[in-house]
């Protein structure tokens, strides 16, 4: 028997992007009528003193579609605006489990935006200072001061001294 007629069933398909252009292949492929998932992440970073977040795709470049070879015409995927191609390992197509895209998919809130925040450093991380006369030195975080404010660690004349800023003006290096 060869690889044509063994039956395969419908699976999650990986699909390879052009650069950036996850969102685009993503509404092409939907308005074909294809079930496609691209999973989102929410990301927050501190960014001058203050909080900004931004929702980029999880997986770059990256995003899936539901085919059953069946049922499925893949050739019109490879041409789609946005598609770089549909990932192969020989003559295999990369198949994801049903279990990892659904769990994927349950994180995701009612938009299907999965949250993500930098983590609060600990004593003993190391952070850069993004804001201030000090911006761009890196420090060891200290200690939290309140809500707003930190201590950190910073090597001044070849000592140890402790500063302290704002919470958003550090993160991690």
């Amino acid at each position: 028997m060869d690889k044509t007629s063994i039956p395969h069933p419908a699976a999650w398909h990986l699909v390879h992007t052009k650069p950036r252009q996850e969102r685009t292949a993503w509404e092409n492929l939907e308005r074909q009528g294809y079930s496609v998932y691209l999973p989102l992440l929410r990301v927050s970073r501190p960014q001058r003193r203050r909080l900004t977040s931004s929702v980029v795709p999880m997986f770059p470049r990256y995003l899936f579609v539901y085919l059953s070879p069946e049922q499925d015409n893949f050739a019109p995927i490879r041409s789609t605006f946005g598609v770089s191609h549909l990932v192969r390992f020989g003559d295999l197509y990369a198949l994801l489990p049903d279990a990892f895209v659904a769990s994927l998919q349950n994180q995701g809130n009612e938009q299907g935006v999965m949250e993500m925040r930098e983590p609060d450093p600990i004593p003993g991380d190391p952070v850069v200072i993004l804001d201030g006369a000090m911006a761009g030195y890196e420090a060891v975080f200290s200690k939290y001061i309140g809500k707003q404010r930190v201590a950190l660690l910073l090597k001044i004349a070849g000592r140890q001294v402790e500063i302290e800023t704002g919470r958003m003006a550090v993160r991690h290096t």
